[in-house]
């Protein structure tokens, strides 16, 4: 009951969150991209945020287009420096398949796989190629410009999108952003709670194991 509570007081919070910041236009824009990109996702995230402002303002779509780029570009940038310095152990929750297969795109197409990835919607792993890229070192301005270019191009096609079909999609949005920003709440709930309680089991299986003496050596 209390975590129902909880995860309903979070998504009330993340959603005033994405009310306040998108009131600001373009600066909003880039703040709610920021934080979609640095783990920390609004209801709707970034694309509805897009859509919202573009149909309000469609003559300032490659602004809000270039505004979400750039928070894209800075929230990706927070998360690659984290995974850089943690090394393989952020990586720890995505299967050894996952990781080689990454780790070899980003090899041989370097920007041109993270620019690939961010284009891509959810259920995309695009998490994945922003960690990876940071374990494994890619340079940091190819980094940078990879997601630039996929996040550019994603958000310039949602712009182009309303621009040309009008203000339908903004009342598709508004009518379904409620009920995916909660999905996406629950979701983070769940894979918490599954986090949290496997690292309880893991460190009560820990303790519970005897202590093994180490034997003298022979001489």
């Amino acid at each position: 009951m209390f975590a129902l509570i909880f995860v309903f007081k979070l998504f009330g919070w993340l959603k005033k969150t994405f009310d306040y910041l998108i009131a600001f236009g373009a600066l909003g824009m880039f703040g709610i991209a920021l934080l979609d990109a640095a783990l920390m996702p609004l209801p709707g995230g970034a694309d509805a945020a897009m859509i919202l402002l573009t149909a309000q303002r469609p003559e300032l779509m490659l602004l809000f287009a270039l505004a979400g780029a750039a928070g894209s570009v800075l929230g990706c940038l927070f998360m690659y420096s984290f995974a850089r310095k943690a090394g393989k152990k952020a990586l720890r929750r995505f299967s050894e398949s996952k990781q080689a297969r990454v780790k070899g795109l980003l090899d041989r197409y370097d920007m041109f796989a993270v620019a690939g990835a961010s284009l891509m919607p959810p259920p995309f792993p695009f998490k994945l190629f922003v960690i990876s890229a940071g374990v494994f070192q890619m340079n940091p301005a190819r980094f940078a410009l990879g997601i630039g270019l996929g996040r550019g191009a994603r958000f310039l096609l949602e712009g182009f999108l309303v621009v040309r079909y009008g203000p339908q999609i903004k009342d598709t949005i508004d009518h379904y952003a409620r009920e995916a920003g909660l999905a996406c709440v629950l979701l983070i709930a769940a894979a918490a709670v599954f986090f949290i309680t496997r690292s309880l089991l893991k460190k009560k299986e820990e303790e519970t194991l005897p202590d093994v003496a180490e034997e003298p050596l022979a001489k």
